[in-house]
């Protein structure tokens, strides 16, 4: 697949944008350790129903979960866009970040507002892969999106804080060592605005399980290991708290365009596997005389999937670039998860047709990535709830809900 191969700067003065093959080295690297997790380990996790233990390690052991955490606290101290590109090219070859990408956009809530007694406790030892910092407890079952209405409560009880309630969807819960948890500090009806009343602590899962934490595995259609969570009494010292009490929804806004801009960059890689995939089938599968790939019903959809992915590509490289420079990216992050989720499901569905009934078949990875990159257009985030931002705060039509 051909690109450009310079990187350039948008203009003087304002944030420089990598075109083509930036960070290679990492990219080399990355598909390196990829090499050794062939689609037959990830099909045989999901038959076991098991978490990628091995790759994760993996990963850590090469430095690449700890790319974005600072060098004083035993990272890489990468950009945002050297995380795009670990992710981008790990879904690329085929694998999946999903076991472990959580730490790279959750760990800048720690950084930005998190004490120094916290960064030097946690940080180093998440950098080496030593502290798996996986799951994120936000959504709960009667609020979904509505994060500002969420009841998992929190009460202050001398140096500790009381937490009761539940939450659904937090991923890898089972597998980590340190969970990052909204709770509400203030009632609802006693904060002074919506957005305020919710607070984050850090739980160490290790200490909370059978201590007041209990978890029910969700079964899904993907191996993404996610659980059901329910807190009955738990305590969680003070000095776990981030930042300041009733101030948590800001800080996790602060974390959500890096989550819009890492995940999207995996969609790019989905995207990628499927249109190399299905280039390569197409031009090789021959039926009635000839390549099926010289049928354009075979061949347009594959050249459309690779025209919106470079589209997509371009937006997800002004988000990164915007967010490295310290600018509002909201707009920016929002519509590259748009983008770039549509164009990884577009190519899942020309792969399907050009393999035709061979992409049911689990042994070709096709239908396994397939229901994989279907997912990204629900969450993290839902492409509607991306249309109802953009409506909004955009293009400044009265709030939709």
């Amino acid at each position: 697949m051909t690109s450009l191969a310079a990187a350039t700067s948008l203009s003087d003065g304002l944030p420089s944008m990598p075109l083509g093959n930036d960070f290679a080295d990492i990219r080399e690297g990355v598909r390196a350790v990829c090499k050794n997790f062939p689609g037959k380990y990830w099909r045989d996790l999901e038959a076991r129903d098991e978490y990628a233990e091995e790759f994760v390690a993996a990963l850590g052991a090469a430095g690449y979960l700890g790319a974005l955490i600072p060098e004083e606290y035993g990272g890489s101290g990468l950009p945002i866009r050297a995380g795009a590109v670990i992710l981008e090219e790990i879904h690329a070859t085929g694998c999946s970040a999903a076991a472990c990408h959580a730490q790279m956009y959750m760990m800048g809530t720690m950084l930005r507002h998190g004490s120094e007694a916290q960064k030097l406790r946690y940080l180093p030892g998440i950098a080496t892969g030593k502290i798996r910092f996986q799951a994120f407890g936000v959504t709960e079952p009667t609020t979904g999106s509505d994060t500002t209405q969420l009841k998992t409560r929190a009460v202050r009880d001398g140096d500790h804080y009381v937490v009761n309630g539940q939450k659904l969807w937090t991923s890898r819960a089972h597998k980590s060592d340190l969970m990052m948890l909204l709770v509400r500090t203030t009632p609802a009806d006693q904060a002074k605005r919506r957005s305020e009343g919710l607070s984050v602590l850090l739980v160490d899962m290790q200490d909370a399980v059978g201590k007041g934490l209990t978890m029910r595995r969700i079964e899904t259609m993907v191996n993404h290991q996610t659980n059901e969570v329910f807190f009955d009494n738990l305590r969680v010292p003070v000095e776990n708290l981030i930042g300041e009490p009733d101030q948590g929804f800001r800080y996790i806004l602060d974390g959500m365009n890096a989550e819009r801009i890492l995940t999207s960059a995996e969609s790019l890689g989905d995207a990628r596997y499927f249109i190399e995939r299905a280039s390569r089938y197409a031009t090789e599968r021959v039926v009635f005389g000839r390549p099926i790939g010289q049928n354009q019903g075979i061949q347009f959809p594959i050249a459309r999937a690779y025209a919106e992915w470079r589209a997509a590509d371009l937006m997800v490289r002004a988000a990164a670039a915007l967010f490295d420079a310290g600018r509002p990216c909201g707009e920016e992050a929002n519509t590259a998860k748009l983008l770039s989720s549509e164009a990884a499901w577009n190519a899942a569905e020309a792969a399907m047709q050009t393999f035709g009934g061979f992409a049911a078949a689990r042994e070709f990875d096709i239908e396994r990535k397939w229901r994989d990159c279907r997912l990204q257009r629900i969450a993290p985030i839902s492409t509607n709830l991306i249309l109802a931002y953009l409506g909004q705060h955009v293009l400044g039509m009265p709030r939709s809900y």
